[in-house]
């Protein structure tokens, strides 16, 4: 049974920081992709970023590059997502998902998600 479960959200001041957890099991894990997404009120899910588990490799959104860092423990099999320099525009509901390798980073690709964790940057 796959299970992914997030953790670390909050409400956060602009510029400042938060970094999220995405705990995996039940993945064989060398064939999957774990990206974060995001979903504000009123708009669609939109993809933040993703680490392909076995070579490592990273892509991220133009919205967040230089400000969020996407990276895993192979040993607690978890991704995180520390982010900084947090804007109100970030603030949404934040997903982990996997996919299997290869494929695009659309949400319908994602077979498997979390439940998701909110993520609130206001003063």
């Amino acid at each position: 049974q796959v299970q992914l479960s997030e953790s670390g959200g909050g409400l956060v001041q602009p510029g400042g920081s938060l970094r999220l957890s995405c705990a995996a099991s039940g993945l064989t894990f060398s064939n999957y992709a774990i990206a974060w997404f995001r979903q504000a009120p009123g708009k669609e899910r939109e993809f933040v970023a993703r680490i392909r588990w076995t070579s490592g490799t990273i892509y991220y959104a133009d919205s967040v590059k230089g400000r969020f860092t996407i990276s895993r423990d192979n040993a607690k099999n978890t991704v995180y997502l520390q982010m900084s320099s947090l804007k109100p525009d970030d603030t949404a509901v934040y997903y982990c998902g996997a996919r299997l390798l290869p494929g695009a980073d659309l949400p319908s690709n994602y077979r498997y998600w979390g439940q998701g964790t909110q993520v609130t940057v206001s003063s």
